[in-house]
């Protein structure tokens, strides 16, 4: 196995991962209006939202802290899956699978 399938397979189980950890985050309510294929297009959309934001070439504060606008990302989700023709989805939902997703990321920093 070549590099590039190394880093494609890691890839895979961290977006896994991850979206195990959204489901587990997410209220039973909002659990059941997604399914797996959803969950990660909408983690793709929020890393092409980061990565096109400018947000990860923010200056930390004093603390090392990003300020995150969530709000945004739940605007850019939305759209986008408007866009891409995945469905029309709640703010107030599409805002557990953003929240799960920066808490999955602030556990992995916690085992540092």
């Amino acid at each position: 196995m070549d590099s590039l399938e190394k880093e494609l397979l890691q890839d895979a189980e961290d977006d896994a991962r991850t979206v195990e950890f959204i489901k587990n985050y997410l209220p039973l309510d909002v659990k059941d209006k997604f399914t797996d294929e959803e969950l990660y297009y909408f983690l793709d959309v929020i890393v092409e939202y980061y990565t096109t934001s400018g947000v990860l070439d923010a200056t930390p504060d004093k603390d090392g802290y990003i300020d995150i606008d969530q709000d945004k990302i739940v605007e850019y989700v939305i759209a986008q899956a408007r866009k891409d023709k995945m469905g029309e989805f709640l703010p107030e939902d599409i805002m557990w699978v953003v929240q799960g997703e920066l808490e999955y990321g602030e556990s992995l920093e916690d085992e540092d």
